[in-house]
């Protein structure tokens, strides 16, 4: 399934990372250190089995998205091609395993581990005595240095798009011996298990020139199971073939060719033989299915195969002839049964066509699992009527997240539970349920938010050159309803946190008589004003008092304040890969229009959905997608982080494309950075989610469907799930073996700390 989204770690990394003070955070509903993180909501599915089971030699022929413009994965226009590549060819010191952590790679890494945190954080890593670079040198501190060097932001001639974790380290020194690298950090990094996967040798790390354009189109020296042959962009693929050198399991593949190809020719090319493994969509999944079902042995074709198919035809004699007998026989315009005819040959031999092409999709089967990521609704905060953050709020509150993600999941056979952090994802560590700072999906009260901001049901609308009535203006012009709803962070509403100051933008003065805290009648979910508009005769718009009869059509009204409708622009990709993320956005929509809340719907190419309209702030909603990264003090912090002014005058946003952050989540995220403790990290992580969720700045919906159709004979490739993939495990099955498939993933929660 095509999601837009934000690709892996190796991709959009241009981000400026802030510095606070730490500041003293109440404890905020939702999440508390005890909770559990779950398990995995779908195991991996990649056709899993033994090395000995697998043949020796064989090419692997993969579909991705491009032929990636670098090898480099520092570089910005790295993709998720490149990470592939890099998984296959360099060292990486840790990897991930089944449930989104990292592990250490004996391959390359035989220990590490902080020996000192007095007066500085110092690492100590002891290499694999075996691990040596493909021209034989040994991987050692010299490379650790250069990799330093680059990505450390004190050289600009390095054209880096991160340098995250490597600007805290001090220096790098050889150990007690060749095989030992020892790293001393200038300041406590809690994630630097992050650093050093991939590492590049230090030909490629050593001068800018080399950083910049000698890995583009080329790794000349590498250190995995496989190796660059050669980047053909003519033929649009990269070819990766085994490594003379590599000292760990020998791989079974002789070549992988990762070949580019648009999703809406990969089922083209599985019938043409021309590919053995690629992701699809669920269109194809259905094909794919409907392939392998079971075949009737007299005929070959399959039990379940179209309506109408070639053996449904006449007896003796075919349709054609059966057809002119009768229409000949009945009197009938002769011309028109030849019309006919023609259009029962085309039928048939589209059918024939039909059933060849089902006959070469049999010998595939689709592998399906959760991607490490989740496609959340994106609310941008710099302006209109969502830099309210009661307006935000009311849209939240809207969603019924479960049967959004049942509209995605649930026809796939893949667990249906909506996302519950912005931080991680069900079975990794930081993982746990913050929503509940937001509060439930409730319409009634969301409609409430919006009377509380001062959005009314059939209010004027102004037309051209007419003044507008209804909102106040402060003192110095702006709207009150938006001063009121803008400040510092300790205005933010976290639901079940209610010690807040008196002058909190969201604590109203109440009136004894209201039937529930907020001023809302609970029966009708609306807000009732006392005071100057209660009076019958009121200016247009404002609130009668309880009882009063509304005007004719109001309900069906939209909302309005200050002579304008409350309607939203929802921007969509157009391409034929995002089917998914528009029917979504129709339900979405649909569950806006019951509070009221109208939507502009705005379809642009995939190609300028990202750069011109969400990176660009030109939306109000949107859906994207982000990766769950095992180190989320360190990836997410810049998706989160308060927008700041830069030298220029303008907003940088880092990759916080809402434009909405506090200052507090930012301190939680720097202080989480910051502590060696895995339990006081895991507890500020969750707490930073539960503000992020107050904000409502961007709303998880649902993990994203991992779905890729695999030749039946190969091995240990498929849905990786959370896991990085093992390159040198994946083959064809020798004659007679077949692999395991997991069992069918359970749809209910993993634990109650993890539902959503």
């Amino acid at each position: 399934m095509s999601h837009v989204g934000v690709g892996p770690r190796a991709v959009m990394r241009s981000v400026a990372f802030l510095t606070a003070g730490v500041l003293a955070v109440p404890a905020l509903a939702g999440c508390t250190s005890e909770e559990s993180a779950g398990k995995p909501l779908a195991a991996q599915d990649v056709g899993a089995a033994s090395r000995a089971s697998v043949s020796d030699g064989g090419t692997l022929r993969w579909a991705v998205d491009s032929v990636p413009d670098t090898l480099n994965t520092f570089q910005s226009d790295a993709d998720a091609t490149t990470t592939r590549v890099a998984q296959a060819v360099l060292p990486s010191m840790y990897r991930m395993d089944e449930n989104g952590s990292p592990v250490r790679n004996p391959d390359y890494l035989e220990s590490a581990e902080v020996v000192d945190t007095e007066p500085k954080q110092v690492v100590v890593y002891k290499l694999n005595q075996q691990a040596v670079w493909s021209d034989g040198r040994e991987i050692g501190a010299a490379d650790f240095a250069a990799q330093w060097r680059a990505l450390s932001g004190k050289d600009s001639a390095y054209w880096t798009a991160r340098n995250a974790g490597y600007d805290r380290i001090e220096k790098i020194e050889r150990g007690a011996n060749d095989l030992e690298v020892k790293v001393t950090f200038s300041r406590p990094y809690a994630d630097w298990k992050a650093l050093f996967s991939p590492l590049y040798p230090k030909d490629v790390m050593g001068t800018p020139d080399a950083f910049n354009d000698g890995a583009r189109r080329s790794l000349k020296v590498t250190a995995g199971p496989f190796s660059v042959k050669k980047v053909d962009t003519k033929a649009d693929q990269v070819v990766l073939t085994g490594n003379p050198r590599w000292w760990g399991a020998p791989a079974k593949l002789d070549k992988i060719v990762l070949r580019a190809v648009p999703r809406d020719e990969r089922v083209s090319e599985l019938v043409a033989g021309k590919l053995d493994l690629a992701e699809i969509d669920p269109e194809t999944a259905d094909e794919v299915t409907l392939a392998a079902a079971p075949r009737d042995p007299a005929t070959g074709t399959p039990l379940m195969g179209p309506q109408g198919s070639p053996a449904a035809g006449a007896q003796g004699r075919s349709a054609a002839e059966a057809l002119r007998s009768w229409a000949v026989a009945n009197g009938s315009d002769e011309e028109a049964a030849e019309e006919e005819i023609l259009a029962r040959e085309e039928r048939r031999e589209a059918e024939a066509k039909a059933a060849r092409r089902q006959k070469a999709l049999s010998g595939f089967e689709v592998r399906k699992s959760l991607e490490p990521a989740y496609t959340q609704l994106a609310l941008n905060g710099s302006g209109g009527p969502l830099a309210d953050e009661r307006v935000r709020r009311a849209v939240a509150r809207a969603l019924d997240r479960e049967k959004l993600a049942e509209t995605v999941l649930k026809p796939l056979g893949l667990p249906a539970e909506p996302v519950g952090s912005h931080l991680a994802l069900s079975g990794q560590p930081a993982y746990a349920d913050g929503s509940g700072a937001l509060g439930e999906q409730n319409a009634k009260e969301a409609r409430a938010l919006l009377a509380d901001a001062g959005w009314v049901r059939g209010g004027p609308v102004k037309k051209d050159g007419e003044k507008a009535a209804g909102a106040e203006k402060g003192e110095n012009g702006e709207d009150k309803e938006k001063q009121k709803s803008e400040g510092d962070d300790d205005g933010t509403y976290i639901v079940g946190e209610d010690n807040k100051n008196a002058d909190s933008k969201n604590e109203d003065s109440k009136n004894p008589d209201d039937k529930s805290d907020d001023g809302a009648d609970r029966e009708s979910g609306e807000k009732h004003s006392s005071g100057k508009n209660t009076a019958q005769g009121g200016a247009p718009g404002a609130y009668a008092p309880k009882g009063t009869a509304a005007p004719a059509g109001s309900v069906a009204a939209p909302l309005a304040k200050d002579g304008k409708a409350l309607t939203l622009r929802f921007v969509l990709p157009s391409g034929p890969g995002s089917e998914t993320l528009r029917t979504v956005a129709d339900r979405i929509t649909d569950m806006l229009k019951d509070i009221g809340i109208g939507t502009e719907i705005t379809k642009v190419p995939d190609e300028s959905y990202f750069k011109d309209h969400i990176a660009a702030g030109e939306y109000d909603l949107a859906l994207y997608s982000w990766p769950a990264s095992a180190f989320p003090a360190t990836d997410a912090r810049p998706i989160y982080a308060k927008p700041v002014p830069a030298a220029d005058g303008s907003l940088n946003v880092a990759q916080n494309y809402t434009r909405v952050g506090t200052d507090q989540v930012d301190q939680l995220f720097d202080r989480a950075m910051t502590t060696l403790d895995q339990k006081e990290a895991r507890d500020l992580l969750r707490k930073a989610d539960s503000r992020i969720w107050a904000a409502a700045g961007s709303i998880p919906l649902y993990q994203r469907p991992q779905l890729t159709v695999a030749r039946k004979n190969l091995a240990n490739a498929g849905a990786f799930g959370f896991e990085t993939p093992v390159y040198e495990d994946m083959g064809f099955l020798e004659k007679g073996a077949q692999g395991s498939r997991p069992s069918a993933p359970s749809t209910s929660s993993p634990s109650s700390s993890s539902s959503s």
